[in-house]
């Protein structure tokens, strides 16, 4: 038997030995009894709720604007187009200027917009890169704006740091936390890298690294979920809709966070920290999607309820 055959032997007697411990309920849940692991869950919901109170959170959120190629005016007047929030800025500020993937901004003289605490006339903007860099912020008393990126689109996502939404948040309803929702789970990874398809509320698809299938099993039933993490990553992302999805909990499914993979390819994914997506909460996030073989035919009754301060 040569080396790579040995190797994948292995592999799969592993995972046998942890499948059949998954499936035994005395050793998916003695450790979640711990009242520790409770108090784990409840820190975590309150970082999260702390969080959503800065005010620069997606509960600030007042306008998300896409660019034409060209000039864009921008201000609190019917005539520009794009339109600042009435009494929180000016009737004309100034404008935008795509051009070729470049966006730039040009303030007109009698406002004071700045840039790290310094005042600007114009200045080309670096935009956030699909959502993973750091784009340049703006801000005019309350409102501050920077550049989005999707797929060919730019926008300009405005927030207001005194909006009502953040103003009016307390908290975040959610499933009594259930032991039973820690459940173990089995990685194979998959033979060669895969890319998988992600939709988002936007209409587009985009493609992201998904380096294997997570299995495991609820009341005698297997399921699975692809992750989405490069070969590096330390914490995976899974984007999962339920049978709760649009009943208690919000319609277009909720994100979840666990470490990468054990040397022995076992994992923890903790449904108990499952929580909703920015498009939960106001109309101008731009949120993926969970791809298909991520609707689980099963009721996750753990996490986060739908968020009722907006109307969807």
């Amino acid at each position: 038997m040569n080396s790579i055959m040995l190797k994948r032997l292995t592999t799969i007697l592993i995972g046998s030995f942890i499948y059949i411990a998954i499936l035994i309920p005395s050793c998916s849940n003695t450790e979640h009894n711990d009242p520790a692991y409770l108090q784990e869950v409840e820190d975590w919901h309150a970082r999260r709720i702390a969080s959503l109170k800065k005010p620069d959170s997606w509960l600030s959120l007042a306008g998300l604007f896409w660019l034409k190629e060209g000039k864009n005016s921008f201000g609190a007047s019917e005539g520009n187009q794009i339109k600042f929030p009435p009494g929180k800025s000016l009737a004309k500020m100034g404008w935008f200027t795509l051009q070729d993937g470049s966006v730039s901004i040009h303030i007109k003289d009698d406002v004071p917009v700045y840039f790290n605490g310094h005042k600007i006339s114009s200045m080309k903007l670096r935009d956030d890169g699909g959502g993973e860099g750091d784009p340049d912020i703006l801000q005019y008393r309350s409102l501050s704006w920077h550049i989005i990126k999707r797929g060919n689109r730019y926008g300009v996502r405005l927030k207001d740091s005194e909006s009502e939404l953040l103003g009016n948040f307390a908290s975040i309803e959610r499933f009594p936390v259930d032991p039973k929702w820690k459940v173990i789970a089995f990685f194979q990874a998959y033979d060669t890298p895969k890319v998988i398809e992600v939709p988002n509320i936007l209409g587009t698809i985009s493609e992201d690294p998904s380096p294997g299938k997570l299995t495991f099993v609820v009341k005698g039933q297997s399921y699975s979920l692809d992750p989405i993490a490069d070969p590096d990553d330390k914490r995976w992302f899974i984007i999962f809709s339920d049978a709760t999805s649009g009943e208690e909990t919000y319609g277009a499914g909720r994100f979840l966070y666990i470490d990468a993979p054990a040397k022995d390819n076992s994992a923890i994914i903790d449904f108990n920290k499952a929580y909703n997506p920015p498009c939960a909460f106001t109309p101008y996030a731009t949120c993926s999607l969970p791809p298909e073989q991520n609707h689980l035919p099963l009721r996750v009754t753990a996490g986060e309820k739908n968020f009722q301060g907006y109307e969807h």
